[in-house]
């Protein structure tokens, strides 16, 4: 079985990620995928505790998509991609990211150990991004083909909240907890 290991801060969920992942489903790229939210990044500052975002991850939750509370304490995704490999022995996991991942992603912690995983990128800019994957020396990254993103960053979402990014039971449950007040 092919499964999608999607990582991040999910701060909050919106209908961008979930985008991606009903993407790779369809298209079969994968047959299922990990969603994992991650305590905190090196770069974010502003993440609200880590069990609701698994909360509001729960929403999405079905046969194919699954919320994975056991990785997520995990500092870096090579550590999170290796345990996970203990548990689907069986398996082929595919790391899901965006193209503004491949720019950076020679600075990764133990990057040699990411690249034998296979690896799927989706086009979110103008990047070019074959030209950073050739550096790698590897045929492990997937370019998806036909992707077309929503456009929009938890940020602006943070920033101001709006329900038009979000579905119902996310924003319910953004508004009921008092999340994200400006």
């Amino acid at each position: 079985m092919k499964i999608g290991v999607y990582v991040g801060s999910f701060n909050p969920i919106h209908k961008g990620h979930i985008h991606v992942v009903n993407y790779l489903l369809k298209n079969k790229y994968v047959d299922k995928v990990l969603l994992i939210a991650t305590p905190n990044y090196w770069d974010k500052q502003d993440l609200i505790d880590v069990d609701k975002r698994i909360d509001m991850l729960r929403y999405y939750e079905n046969k194919n998509i699954i919320v994975d509370t056991k990785h997520h304490d995990y500092k870096y995704t090579y550590q999170v991609l290796d345990s996970l490999k203990k548990d689907y022995t069986n398996d082929e996991l595919y790391l899901i990211i965006g193209s503004d991942n491949v720019l950076k992603f020679h600075l990764w912690d133990h990057v040699e150990e990411l690249l034998n995983y296979k690896i799927l990128v989706l086009q979110r800019d103008k990047t070019n991004v074959e030209e950073y994957i050739k550096r790698f020396h590897t045929n492990n990254f997937i370019i998806v083909k036909g992707f077309k993103p929503i456009n929009i960053s938890s940020t602006e979402i943070r920033n101001n909240l709006s329900k038009d990014y979000l579905d119902d039971k996310v924003y319910e449950y953004i508004r009921n907890n008092h999340l994200y007040e400006v």
